[in-house]
């Protein structure tokens, strides 16, 4: 079933060659130009057949976002370098059939962008992503075929509506390290708000009994009918219970239980 609740903030990330990176001149001034996201291409977020889940970025995800919202253009997700804005004028926007375009005016009065220009064209920026809030998405289950064992059942979201909030060139188009993994997944999962869901990935990876944020109790609702007017993160007491934690733990080290 679609979700309509709003989580923390996410982000996605792009490799140079998948978001086609490029400086180019136009009437006398360099734009640059690229793609923040690419619809329906499925993507490995942390380790799908243990702990993670595949995620698809459905065409349309951004068709409300662009009507009402006020994105920014920036550096590594950095607000002090904020590179062009959608209110501006200086920040161009929009979905085609590969994804959503950025076409972003550049300022040679700024120094951070006659950076970013350079170390595009040195390849040093080697991506682009996105920060962003979900507003509607599916999870959906499916089996996976495994050589030299029985398939296994992976979890597969399917991101139907977001609400942008920047556009980023980055240094580091993909995640270069587990931790940054496991912030991935549990964002995801504390806007998907499905207790179980945490405990079956706390098997495998116990931290995210820490960094997940669902208040509510085994058996109630985890959606809601309307959504909220701004994000909001819950500072209520996780549900998950000690011994949880401890089974968890015990899968983790080899324990006996």
């Amino acid at each position: 079933m679609p979700a309509t609740l709003i989580g923390t903030e996410e982000r996605r990330r792009l490799s140079l060659s998948a978001a086609d990176v490029v400086i180019r001149a136009e009437g006398g001034a360099e734009r640059f130009g690229g793609y923040a996201a690419v619809f329906n291409s499925r993507t490995s977020i942390g380790n799908p057949l243990r702990w993670g889940f595949y995620e698809e970025i459905a065409d349309g995800a951004f068709t409300k976002t662009l009507t009402e919202g006020d994105a920014r253009m920036l550096i590594d997700h950095d607000s002090y370098y904020v590179v062009s804005r959608v209110s501006a004028g200086s920040l161009l926007l929009a979905e085609d059939e590969h994804g959503l375009a950025v076409d972003s005016a550049l300022d040679q009065d700024l120094s951070y962008v006659s950076d970013l220009r350079a170390n595009v064209r040195n390849r040093n920026i080697t991506g682009m992503s996105f920060g962003f809030y979900v507003i509607k998405d599916e999870w959906n289950s499916e089996s996976v075929e495994i050589e030299g064992a029985d398939p296994v059942q992976v979890d597969v979201r399917v991101i139907r509506e977001v609400r942008l909030v920047e556009v980023s060139a980055v240094t580091f188009p993909a995640y270069t390290e587990t931790e940054a993994e496991l912030k991935a997944v549990a964002r995801a999962l504390d806007h998907r708000g499905d207790l179980a869901a945490v405990e079956a990935r706390a098997e495998f990876r116990p931290e995210l009994l820490d960094m997940v944020h669902i208040s509510r109790e085994p058996g109630e609702s985890t959606r809601v009918a309307q959504e909220p007017a701004e994000p909001a993160v819950s500072t209520q007491p996780r549900s998950l219970d000690v011994d949880l934690r401890m089974r968890a733990l015990a899968a983790r080290y080899g324990l006996p239980r």
